[in-house]
């Protein structure tokens, strides 16, 4: 009798979070499409299908656009996690056009090029900073001292947010983030709704202090712009800026951890990235490739659709592989390969389509940084004990990495 190649898909199990990729060719093997019952998801596999299901508008982050949770089949969500969702709402990241279209216009016009690139020279002096800090001790967390705090300060830097409460953003982003695992518990919900009612409160003062006495920060930017005669509410400029914590802290700090990790096991690569700081643009698309931070995006089906040669109801969830889908062998020659010179490299870590994420640019430039500065003042970085998972597999990250500098 044949395996159903589902057995091996285990995301509530540490043994799969560690290393989900094997499975992943199981999967690829047996089809382009599974239904996972026990999710209630629609899994595909490969890179070709999702790059293209992400651009198909018939496929959507919400359906709240056109249709109820009953004319959508869905039960309704839970009253008591009804600020969550308002908050999450209010970001562009749950919008489908034409809001979409609209928040991404008015957020673009305010969080520039021009404004990530002014924060190459605070980046460098916090990286800096960081390291500076860790080389204090031989031995030391790389994620908790320098890749952890990271990208929480530089989020802090671009809002502006008082230094007395900085503290408080990393436990939030963590909190609401547990939401979007696969069937969150009730746990979880409870923890991310209280931590989604207290960023958006303090949010709330500070916006109404920065539309009165504005600075250069992108809270002030967001109260400020217009479009148009367009503007963003109250409610969208906290939505953009929880979505510009939770988007850019997580995925940042685990990009960057499971690039050390990947690094670390692959000591050829690392070897030719310290004697060639230059191969670091290649090696940071090929880092979030081969052990994708984020593992799995939803879409809501919005009309009944034929995907991969399936008929998909309306209503139903499809659960895209991203780190399937950037080690598909169709897409990526050696796929299971560490190369940190990979040219051309198509991997979908940054998504696609309308979607396609607004920091990408902020996050690499965070991650060039951060590698070129520890590559440059701690050239005998190595690893002391092998890291464990945390237990989330959608934002999937490491608990420590303890090394020897």
């Amino acid at each position: 009798m044949l395996r159903d190649p589902l057995l091996a898909f285990q995301p509530e199990q540490i043994d799969f979070i560690a290393n989900p990729y094997p499975a992943y060719d199981e999967l690829r093997r047996a089809g382009r499409i599974h239904y996972d019952e026990r999710t209630d998801h629609w899994l595909i596999t490969r890179h070709a299908d999702v790059n293209a299901l992400l651009r198909d508008r018939r496929f959507g982050r919400s359906y709240l656009h056109q249709s109820t949770h009953a004319e959508m089949g869905r039960p309704p969500e839970p009253e008591m996690q009804a600020p969550f969702w308002q908050v999450v709402r209010n970001g562009m990241l749950d919008r489908e056009p034409p809001d979409h279209t609209r928040l991404r216009r008015l957020v673009s016009a305010a969080f520039t090029p021009r404004r990530v690139e002014q924060m190459r020279g605070p980046i460098t002096r916090i990286v800096d900073r960081l390291v500076g800090e860790a080389l204090e001790h031989t031995e030391f967390d790389l994620l908790a001292t320098v890749l952890e705090p990271l990208p929480v300060t530089v989020i802090a830097e671009l809002l502006a947010i008082p230094e007395a409460d900085r503290h408080m953003l990393r436990p939030w982003s963590a909190e609401i983030c547990l939401m979007y695992e696969l069937n969150p518990s009730e746990d979880y919900a409870r923890r991310a709704v209280a931590a989604s009612v207290e960023f958006s409160d303090y949010l709330r003062a500070l916006a109404r202090e920065r539309r009165t006495n504005p600075g250069s920060d992108l809270i002030s930017a967001l109260a400020q712009v217009v479009d148009e005669g367009d503007r963003l509410t109250e409610d969208e400029l906290i939505g953009t800026c929880v979505l510009l914590l939770n988007a850019g802290h997580e995925a940042s700090v685990n990009g960057s951890g499971n690039g050390w990790w990947a690094l670390f096991r692959n000591p050829d690569q690392l070897a030719r990235l310290r004697a060639d700081r230059s191969l670091l643009p290649t090696a940071i698309e090929e880092l979030l490739r081969y052990d994708t931070p984020l593992q799995l995006f939803e879409r809501w089906v919005l009309e009944d659709s034929e995907i991969c040669g399936v008929p998909v109801p309306r209503g139903a969830e499809l659960g895209l592989m991203f780190g399937s889908s950037n080690r598909d062998p169709d897409a990526f020659e050696h796929p299971d390969e560490l190369d940190i010179t990979r040219d051309p490299n198509p991997h979908i870590t940054f998504g696609a389509g309308i979607h396609f994420c607004l920091g990408a640019p902020l996050a690499r430039l965070e991650m060039q940084i951060a590698f070129d500065t520890i590559l440059r003042r701690m050239p005998n970085l190595r690893l002391l004990a092998e890291p464990e998972w945390k237990p989330t597999y959608i934002i999937r990250g490491l608990k420590s990495l303890t090394v020897l500098a």
